[in-house]
């Protein structure tokens, strides 16, 4: 009996080590967020420069790492964001493009719909040129995302 409970304790034991091993040094196990860090106030911990968990078809990382800001305010318009994010495309800053681009698209989505129709998508060309500039950065043809971003500003 005695050797039954200790070669349970040490499976148990052996198991836990592999999960331990995957949690980065400082980072909780539970969350995969650093210690009393509360989610969604403050900045969240992967950071990446570069644009990523897009397209369905790409190697995503578990945890989608926190992008960098447009800089611009929270009254900011679609086509402001639009034309930030095209900026920071043209200046090589993929990371910052996506996160300009996932916010044009939140202004652009600001519309009012029946509660029966909530799940319908929205068919406004403004939104789908957005979605197919995200789909080009996904891609990773940061000309073709730019084309697209230069069709939403002219509608």
């Amino acid at each position: 009996m005695r050797y039954a409970v200790l070669t349970t304790a040490a499976l148990f034991g052996l198991s836990t080590i592999p999960a331990l091993a995957q949690t980065p040094a400082g980072m909780s196990p539970a969350t995969g967020g650093r210690p009393g860090h509360e989610p969604g106030i403050g900045e969240s911990l992967p950071h990446s420069n570069k644009a990523g968990n897009i397209s369905q078809g790409e190697r995503q990382p578990a945890v989608a790492p926190t992008l960098p800001g447009s800089g611009l305010g929270e009254n900011a318009t679609s086509a402001e964001y639009l034309r930030a994010a095209r900026a920071s495309l043209a200046a090589g800053r993929s990371g910052q493009a996506q996160q300009s681009l996932e916010m044009a698209e939140t202004r652009a989505l600001g519309r009012s719909v029946p509660q029966d129709e909530t799940n319908i998508p929205s068919d406004s060309p403004l939104v789908s040129r957005i979605r197919d500039a995200l789909h080009a950065l996904g891609g990773r043809d940061n000309k073709q995302a730019i084309t697209f971003i230069d069709q939403a500003l002219s509608i």
